[in-house]
């Protein structure tokens, strides 16, 4: 028995739709290319990456009022609230875990600058915020490494980082008198970092 032949020629109607199907499936990827090349230029071209815009920039901090680290001595008033943050004197606000290693990566740095004579004279309170973290476990690596705060809260649910824009532990925030956020950098404080940390700190000492 003979077999009848099949012909390859589709029919317009068919044909049209997919040419234009593997058209987009070479245009697609070269788009999202472009795209992740643009992005990553654009990123480069920024500065420095770990100082992520923020839209509380300028505004007054969230409204917030966290518990004790309990069994945690400091020498301010216990717990941490945006009312502290609004009492005359800028204010460094670090959100911090136990179990974030970069975070253990910059205690020195967060020790060092609760020693600084300068911002001592100037009245500048460090305190911390405990995100997201067992209490003991907070309470232990405060212990052992040395606890730089002035003031230390503790919030387990994440709520008051989300209200702060938190993208991830560690995370700096400088607060002028009046309660406003003056500055924000995402990550460690390092010796990189530290340079415009300390001149935001400076500036937000400004009327």
């Amino acid at each position: 028995m003979s077999k009848i032949p099949v012909s390859i020629n589709l029919p317009a109607s068919v044909a049209a739709p997919r040419r234009a199907l593997a058209r987009l499936r070479v245009i697609i990827p070269l788009l999202v290319f472009f795209g992740i090349t643009a992005l990553l230029l654009v990123r480069l071209g920024s500065g420095d990456p770990s100082l992520v815009p923020s839209a509380l920039i300028g505004k007054p901090a969230p409204q917030f009022a966290l518990e004790p680290l309990d069994g945690l001595l400091t020498s301010g008033p216990p717990g941490l609230s945006s009312a502290d943050l609004r009492r005359g004197h800028v204010t460094i606000v670090n959100v911090f875990a136990s179990w974030c290693a970069e975070c253990r990566e910059e205690h020195r740095a967060l020790m060092s600058l609760a020693s600084d004579r300068t911002l001592q004279r100037q009245g500048v309170k460090l305190t911390g915020i405990v995100y997201k973290d067992d209490p003991r476990n907070a309470l232990a690596y405060l212990t052992t490494s040395g606890n730089p705060f002035a003031q230390v809260g503790t919030d387990r649910s994440g709520r008051t980082g989300i209200d702060f824009g938190v993208y991830g532990v560690p995370e700096t925030y400088v607060i002028k008198g009046d309660g406003t956020i003056a500055y924000k950098l995402v990550g460690g404080i390092s010796e990189a970092s530290r340079p415009a940390l300390m001149a935001a700190i400076a500036e937000a000492e400004r009327p």
